[in-house]
């Protein structure tokens, strides 16, 4: 049997999604920059999506911005943002989490060798933003912050509408990676002071290699991608045009099913967990609190008990047809205890030996059971 277990990390793309892009494949292939009817026609197509995608967050069509997922997206708006803001008003401080991911954690941290500082609030046991000691770090000088909406490892849920009203009342431009709640989870961008966030195609069925930026009317923001006029002259770069179109299809068919998804990725993570416990409650430890993210579960091995070797872990997984992953999916081949659960306390032998499940619309019972047994059976290898 071979069960898919990482969906964090990407998700099958949907059939009705590969049959939207196809005529952008083989018969719609206008550049969208041309001004003849292959160009025009191909243009009206991006802009319906554009508008897809600001209808699904509450804002305007012109506030979205099309690239490459979410790595290029953090990346485009932090600079942009930091870049043109500094020029403006000269300040230097900047706020964000341990647990972010590393595109914007990498991102933030590059503005150290250009003498910003870089403060990191505290958080509660569970990963969630401390907001007592994000207000007390916050001064006049706090010039940007980015906090994640859902963290990609251990799916702790951060308030936004309370972390947004903190920060405004400071004058902080404020950002949050939203790459794992994006869909998943109702986000009114009329109801939170936000100033951008970012999303990617392939965490809900969508194709790889696009992504967006929401940036608010107003924000200081600089162009990322020189040499082009697309994307309002500030990402420049042929549109991925299929990639687009089936991004639209995606977010129309997840918007529609979203209540759907979300009950029944809770019932099997539930499902899940209570097998996990009958199985051992003391050796495996549940990373991911009662109030984090339904898609994501992320457990570790107890060193007291277990050989927490996670490469042994992922290999025995995989061999058995148990697809699962150490963490970011973006930091696979490297054998470093994971900066998340490090972040949140975790011990480092523990989190040596942690493994994230993530769930889909097209997981079932029955392959939980399997995987079930698989880890039942790897646990008496590698138990000391």
């Amino acid at each position: 049997m071979q069960v898919y277990l990482d969906n964090a990390a990407t998700t099958p793309v949907h059939p009705k999604v590969i049959e939207a892009m196809m005529p952008y494949l083989n018969e719609y292939y206008g550049n969208p920059s041309s001004i003849h009817s292959y160009g025009t026609k191909v243009r009206v197509a991006i802009e319906e999506t554009r508008g897809i995608i600001a209808e699904t967050i509450n804002c305007k069509a012109s506030e979205i911005y099309f690239l490459s997922g979410g790595t290029e997206a953090n990346n485009f708006v932090i600079k942009g943002i930091i870049n043109t803001a500094f020029k403006e008003n000269g300040k230097k401080e900047l706020f964000t989490s341990a647990i972010e991911h590393h595109a914007v954690l990498d991102t933030i941290k590059d503005y150290l060798s250009k003498d910003f500082v870089v403060k990191y609030p505290e958080l509660n046991n569970d990963g969630v933003l401390d907001l007592t000691s994000l207000k007390t770090l916050l001064n006049s000088q706090t010039l940007f912050a980015s906090f994640m909406h859902v963290n990609n490892e251990v799916g702790v849920v951060n308030r936004l509408p309370e972390i947004s009203d903190l920060l405004k009342n400071k004058e902080v431009l404020f950002h949050s990676d939203c790459v794992q709640s994006f869909c998943k989870y109702d986000i009114d961008l009329k109801k939170i002071n936000i100033d951008s966030i970012t999303g990617s195609s392939h965490k809900i069925n969508g194709p790889k290699g696009t992504g967006f930026a929401y940036i608010k009317t107003g924000t200081p923001m600089e162009s990322f991608m020189l040499g082009g006029s697309q994307e309002r002259n500030r990402r420049g770069g042929t549109e991925n045009v299929p990639g687009i179109i089936g991004f639209g299809q995606a977010v129309k068919i997840f918007r529609q099913e979203r209540d759907n998804y979300y009950n029944f990725v809770s019932g099997l993570k539930d499902y899940f967990i209570t097998g996990l416990t009958q199985i051992d409650n003391k050796g495996i430890i549940i990373n991911s609190d009662k109030n984090s993210s339904p898609y994501i579960l992320n457990i570790s091995f107890n060193s007291n008990y277990y050989n927490n070797d996670i490469e042994t872990i992922l290999v025995y997984l995989d061999i058995n047809g148990v697809a699962a992953s150490g963490g970011a999916a973006c930091s696979s081949g490297t054998l470093k205890p994971s900066h998340v659960l490090l972040g949140i306390g975790k011990d480092v032998n523990d989190a040596k030996g942690t493994v994230r499940f993530s769930f889909g619309y097209q997981n079932t019972i029955q392959e939980i059971d399997y995987a079930l047994s698989i880890i039942n059976k790897m646990l008496k290898q590698i138990k000391k």
